[in-house]
């Protein structure tokens, strides 16, 4: 956590654990603030950024420069997500990447890895932090934060669910500001808010475990199968043309007493091992609110469980969009 982060959320009703919000004071407000504590920015900068990210990310950077910011995935030369960014234009020659701090320095030392024939850079970025804004209002006070801040920007998840990252010397004033029309809300707001709009992420335990399409990164066009070559392409559009998804992404819920994590193994009656968790948040007293990759065939005719066969049985929810059927049809 940044130390301006941990100094601002000194506050009385306030608890933080591992780096999170805990808890915070209870509000009447219809719209959240929260403060994006466990995630930073990587920025790559200079005249190539946007050729170098072109030819590393599974986004279009042409589209990220229209629409201000697009998820991507940076792969490995099997098609696997070994990071997952929300790419954020910044200006004409600087890109930021948000993604976990806990996965930034490997993340990192992958960029650098490919840029060093290119005119850029890519370092972390420990000047910036980030806000989430959930419910009815966050766009008009995304928008308004962004007007009145110089040199922030935004990254648009949906109309109720957006980021706004800043300089850290801005924070008193964006959080003032968010602060007259938004009411401050925990970590856990912000993660179930993500996995009720299905949006994917990646954890060091599940870092090269998935292609992008078993996380549906496809319907947030954080996929681009017309712009050209880029790491790991060549998987990536054979099975979106040529292949059959057999492990898409769910959303779904269990009780437990201990809550789950990203990366906990899932298993079926008759087979040990049938997926992995993607993300995880809590939505009452022992209930978890979770998305998961899973093998089709057995999230349809089995019961999935936590774990091992006897561990708790996950209830299987509907996603909040439509899978391109097409993907799951064997093109042989």
């Amino acid at each position: 956590m940044h130390a301006l982060w941990h100094e601002w959320l000194q506050q009385p009703g306030i608890q933080l654990t591992d780096n999170q919000i805990s808890h915070a004071p209870a509000h009447d407000l219809s719209t959240s603030v929260i403060p994006l504590t466990d995630a930073c920015i990587l920025s790559v900068s200079g005249p190539d950024a946007s050729k170098f990210l072109q030819g590393q990310l599974t986004c279009d950077l042409a589209e990220v420069d229209r629409r201000g910011s697009l998820p991507g995935a940076h792969c490995n030369i099997k098609g696997h997500m070994h990071s997952l960014y929300q790419v954020i234009r910044a200006d004409e020659a600087c890109y930021w990447l948000r993604t976990r701090s806990s996965m930034a320095a490997d993340a990192l030392a992958l960029l650098k890895k490919y840029i060093i024939f290119s005119k850029a850079e890519a370092v972390q970025a420990e000047n910036l932090l980030g806000i989430g804004l959930t419910g009815p209002a966050a766009r008009a006070l995304a928008e308004r934060i962004h007007s009145t801040t110089p040199g922030s920007a935004l990254a648009r998840h949906s109309d109720n669910l957006i980021e706004c990252w800043f300089a850290a010397d801005q924070l008193e004033q964006v959080m003032q500001l968010a602060g007259e029309t938004a009411g401050l809300a925990d970590s856990n707001t912000w993660e179930l808010a993500a996995i009720d709009a299905a949006i994917p992420d990646l954890f060091p335990a599940t870092r090269e475990a998935f292609i992008p399409q078993m996380t549906n990164l496809q319907v947030f066009e954080g996929v681009s199968f017309t712009k050209g070559c880029y790491t790991g392409q060549e998987i990536v559009t054979r099975l979106q043309h040529r292949g059959q998804l057999k492990r898409p992404m769910y959303q779904a819920e269990v009780e437990a007493e201990a809550q789950p994590v990203p990366g906990m193994n899932l298993a079926s009656g008759d087979k040990e091992s049938v997926g992995q968790l993607v993300r995880v948040a809590r939505c009452g007293d022992n209930r978890y609110r979770v998305l998961a990759v899973i093998i089709k065939d057995q999230a349809e005719h089995q019961t999935i469980h936590l774990a091992n066969a006897t561990g708790p049985a996950l209830v299987l929810g509907s996603l909040p969009y439509v899978l391109d059927p097409r993907l799951f049809e064997s093109k042989r």
